[in-house]
This record gives C-alpha cells, structure tokens and sequence, in this order.
C-alpha cells in the first residue's frame, strides 16, 4: 500500500495539496499510488507562473513509460510556482511524491471541491488495482 501522509488533502484524480490550512498559498503534486500506477515517470508538463485556474482544471500532464496523465488543479486561482526541479528530472515525481517530487502552488481564490481526508483516499486507492 501506498503511503498516505495523514496531514494532506486528496483527490479522486490522485493529486494530493497541502497548505490548505492557511488558506493563502497550496502546494500540489501527485500521490505515491499515482506515481506507482504510472510506473517511471519521464516527462512533466506543468502550467505557466501567472496564469488563472479554476479548479477541476487540467493544467498540465505526467508522461511516463507506460501511459501520458493529466495533472489538474484542485483550487482555483493563480499559479505562483511550478517545480522546475521536476521538469528537469521528472523522475523525483517517483522517488519523493509529497517532498521534491510537488508539481505546482497555486493562490487561492476559489476553495476545492470534494478533496478526500488521508482516510477517504485510502479507502478510495484500497478498491483499485
């Protein structure tokens, strides 16, 4: 099983965010059990510093060598940072998930929608294979 960190938010795309607590900046990148799935990852695409997104958007992709993969955001608003460090060594996204591995950070201006607890994610990874 994947490990879940306890202090995140989740979505069903499989994209964790954290920082949602200070509700001005959020990091986000892409679960473990994402990663796992997709096997190694050898290319990322994220969005553009500056631009607007609204959340459920698609910004982005995670090519690896078994399949290419959406990145959406779960909030809406301005995209302030993208990981380079991952565009140029794409595989940290396997390696370090939830630390070097984040994809983007986002200022807030719309709260996400249906983000999971670590529990809920479990339970919703737990039934897949």
């Amino acid at each position: 099983m994947s490990n879940i960190p306890d202090d995140l938010s989740y979505t069903k795309e499989h994209e964790w965010v954290a920082g949602l607590d200070d509700g001005i900046t959020v990091t986000v990148g892409i679960t473990a059990f994402a990663a796992e799935a997709l096997g190694d990852v050898v290319f990322v695409q994220l969005p553009e510093v500056g631009a607007s997104v609204e959340g459920g958007d698609s910004i982005g992709e995670v090519e690896s060598t078994k399949s290419v993969n959406e990145i959406y955001t779960p909030v809406g608003g301005e995209v302030v940072e993208v990981n380079q460090s991952v565009v140029d060594d794409p595989s940290l996204v396997n390696s370090d998930p939830y630390g070097e591995g984040w994809m983007f950070r986002v200022r807030v201006e719309s709260d996400a929608d249906d983000l999971l607890s670590a529990e809920e994610y479990a339970a919703l990874t737990s039934g897949e294979s």
